[in-house]
């Protein structure tokens, strides 16, 4: 490879945070002055930035917002359906208010399904903040067990357009901002394992389609938007504990040891178990992962 080539390969893909492992190591080497200092824990920090949260009253939104305002980031923008925020909202803005970070949540009542309303907000936090750098796109919704054959029309359009349609105008909404200031940004699709496989002996047919369509829009939405450098995921959790599982888990109890033996780990995951994976999917740690679907659901695509 010829010098030229070398250099211009390695200003292609320069980390902000400058040189970092081997690459620091031989500068260091070269350069006695440099005082080598750990960096990994720098790429995971969402310093300054702002962050739009759909779903984020409660769930797994919520513990996501949590997370990255735990890492930095300047504040979270979480909206959800009620008016007002849950008591589990207010406890955690409380909370990080007092982290000693600057970050801050913030609530706005929004509809997923409303374009323009979703468009309109995203552009006054840009106004205001002037950035938009993560979206986490966690509002969903799973209704009853239904037989496919007799599926309602009107109930499975219902699923689709919070699922599908909402997801995707949250994404766009953040996505035009990202655009607008062009620092690039990083949008999260919260998915599920119910994307690439079928619950056994569960009859979720808009919920399995939804989140497989899903899947399809972050890689279509990912080889669109690269060269603006904003980054598309998906993260797939597998079972876990939430207000929305507990309330099957309430009237048909056995279902916790069933979905419990799904995996090779023997158990449903915990919301805080994806604070990790959230974190490096919106940070600089993972500047390389576009298009791709992460799987957090305990091994059980593994059996």
């Amino acid at each position: 490879m010829s010098c030229e080539v070398r250099q211009r390969a390695k200003a292609q893909s320069a980390s902000p945070l400058g040189p970092l492992g081997v690459e620091a190591a031989l500068e260091a080497k070269t350069n006695p002055s440099i005082q080598p200092c750990p960096k990994i824990f720098d790429e995971f920090a969402l310093t300054d930035r702002v962050a739009l949260v759909s779903g984020g009253n409660r769930g797994l939104g919520l513990e996501m917002a949590i997370a990255l305002a735990e890492a930095g980031a300047r504040a979270v923008y979480c909206f959800d359906l009620p008016e007002e925020p849950s008591e589990e909202f207010v406890a955690s803005r409380e909370y990080v208010s007092k982290l000693g970070n600057g970050s801050r949540l913030e609530y706005f009542a929004a509809d997923v399904r409303d374009q323009q309303l979703l468009w309109k907000k995203a552009e006054e936090i840009g106004d205001k903040e002037q950035r938009l750098d993560i979206c986490v796109a966690a509002a969903g919704v799973l209704k009853p067990q239904m037989d496919c054959l007799e599926y309602s029309a009107d109930l499975f359009r219902e699923v689709v357009e919070v699922n599908i349609t909402g997801v995707l105008l949250t994404a766009q909404a953040a996505g035009r901002q990202m655009a607008r200031f062009g620092r690039g940004g990083s949008i999260i699709l919260i998915a599920s394992i119910s994307g690439s496989l079928t619950n056994r002996d569960h009859a979720w047919v808009s919920y399995n389609s939804s989140k497989s369509a899903v899947l399809q829009m972050a890689r279509s939405m990912a080889c669109e938007l690269g060269e603006k450098k904003i980054r598309v995921n998906t993260l797939s959790p597998g079972y876990m504990f939430t207000e929305m599982t507990a309330a099957f888990l309430d009237n048909q109890p056995h279902l916790l040891d069933k979905w419990s033996s799904l995996n090779p780990l023997g158990r449903m995951g915990r919301p805080d178990e994806l604070r990790g994976v959230i974190t490096w999917l919106a940070s600089d740690a993972s500047t390389f992962c576009t298009g791709s679907d992460i799987v957090v659901s305990g091994g059980h695509h593994s059996w």
